[in-house]
């Protein structure tokens, strides 16, 4: 395979020229020195693959924490036509609606570090964890198909949480076009014991304190302050939108080969948005987006129940609060401004964010004058970011900045380079308490198995598709 070539044009900004049989041009936003580990793999390959897709605007492009996935590279955003474009499952993933809440307290970290280990056990405890896990709900088949019309709202309506929650996630944590007949009945089967559980791999719920406060207003607006303690929640759709992806790449690699769209990779499978296949998988990825949405909102129940209990207050002293939930495995229609114009699009971020700027009538009322919370997991060694969104990610890349720190090893790499170590006593030793459901999770995401999330981030600033905020520093985690 011929090497690729990348030239930077920018501060941050690096392009792949538009060659063979690109559409668009290819973009990546890294430093320097990231180029090296990018260039390690075949993620820029598949940066120009995606490029190649009917329909495609302006620019295929890859954040920071770009690493090689199926189809479009994690780290990958691409927007499409909606007449002449197409939806891909393989641009948003197996985990739909992977994502991540931040939760802050009415705690500070002289509360919470000398009760840190009753409280990961209680969150332990009360959020099933691991792979294959169940929980404790018991849904009926119309319960279930509630959840995949509602999303957060029916977890709302059933005592999960406060009305008050809804307004702080995105697009409210209830996509519309969702239709229950477009899924399998081995979704269903998948996904009916398995809300509320966080599963296994890289899903953690994590108990921060704000460690560095780098922009004052921002951080003020978003309710954070020094020492504060906040929480956490990263999970997604569970086996239920794993399966609704395996139904669809199946489905896709038809609609393919019906419609005459020549693919770079067999991974890129896609149909016409505007087709019966594209419809259909739409409305069926929303189902499993609605999914997750409910996924986080009763695990964030549960999460509040834990501080109450492990601490012995009341909800009102721990005051656990949504500050912001945000989608990285998603296809989403919004409107955004393409050559001068303003369009409805397609956008497929996978692994990456939405990152709207300030003014944006999408972003939360209460934050838009500094713009959208934009929530950065690290692994969970080191620490976390929260950045805000920019006009200039408006512009740049469809409202769109990196999803996390992205992994350098790979899961075997990590075990191979764990092999003989104590993790949980590596991470005690720098004051972090953890609990996981397995030791071969710990194994698999020890801290150096992913890059350094602080330069990702900066990386993000630098080429100001988002604005720093406030620095996260972890001292309790629970892992599937």
């Amino acid at each position: 395979m011929n090497e690729i070539k990348i030239t930077k044009i920018e501060n941050c900004i690096w392009e792949i020229p538009k060659t063979g049989k690109m559409r668009v041009p290819g973009r990546v936003y890294a430093s320097d020195q990231m180029m090296d580990d990018i260039r390690a793999d075949q993620s820029l390959q598949q940066v120009v693959n995606v490029a190649q897709l009917p329909g495609i605007l302006l620019r295929s492009m890859a954040m920071p924490d770009i690493h090689w996935g199926y189809g479009f590279p994690i780290g990958g955003v691409a927007a499409f036509d909606l007449k002449t474009g197409i939806i891909s499952p393989g641009g948003v993933g197996y985990d739909i609606n992977c994502g991540v809440r931040l939760m802050r307290t009415n705690l500070f970290r002289k509360d919470v570090e000398p009760k840190v280990k009753e409280i990961v056990a209680s969150l332990f405890q009360h959020i099933p964890s691991g792979v294959g896990s169940k929980g404790v709900l018991k849904l009926s088949s119309q319960d279930e198909r509630s959840v995949l019309c509602k999303g957060a709202r029916w977890a709302v309506e059933n005592g999960y949480g406060d009305e008050a929650d809804l307004e702080y996630i995105e697009e409210n944590g209830q996509m519309p076009h969702a239709d229950p007949a477009t899924i399998s009945q081995e979704a269903l089967k998948r996904g009916s014991p398995q809300l509320g559980t966080l599963g296994s791999g890289n899903h953690f719920v994590e108990i921060d304190f704000v460690e560095e406060i780098y922009d004052d207003k921002a951080a003020r607006v978003f309710g954070l302050a020094k020492d504060q303690i906040v929480i956490i929640v990263h999970t997604g759709s569970r086996g239920f939108g794993h399966q609704v992806c395996d139904d669809y790449i199946r489905k896709m690699l038809q609609a393919s080969q019906k419609y005459g769209i020549e693919l770079p990779d067999k991974q890129l499978c896609c149909a016409p948005f505007d087709s019966p296949e594209g419809q259909e998988y739409f409305a069926a990825m929303n189902c499993a987006i609605n999914y997750a949405f409910a996924n986080r909102q009763v695990i964030s129940h549960w999460v509040r129940e834990a501080f109450v209990n492990a601490l012995n207050i009341s909800p009102r002293e721990a005051g656990v609060e949504l500050v912001y939930e945000l989608a990285h495995n998603i296809a989403k229609l919004e409107t955004h401004t393409v050559n001068g114009k303003e369009m409805q699009v397609i956008v497929h971020r996978k692994g990456a964010t939405r990152a709207f700027g300030p003014g944006h009538p999408q972003v939360p009322a209460a934050y838009r004058e500094v713009g959208q919370p934009v929530l950065i997991p690290g692994d969970m060694g080191r620490y976390s970011y929260v950045l805000a969104g920019t006009k200039k990610a408006m512009q740049e890349t469809f409202g769109s900045s990196c999803h996390g720190a992205g992994r350098r090893l790979s899961r075997r790499q990590a075990i191979k380079s764990a092999k003989g170590r104590a993790i949980h006593r590596e991470l005690a030793d720098r004051g972090i308490y953890a609990m996981a459901a397995s030791r071969a999770t710990m194994i698999e995401e020890i801290p150096e198995a992913y890059k350094d999330v602080s330069d990702v981030v900066e990386a993000v600033a630098g080429a100001g598709i988002g604005k720093m905020v406030v620095k996260l520093h972890p001292i309790g985690v629970i892992k599937g």
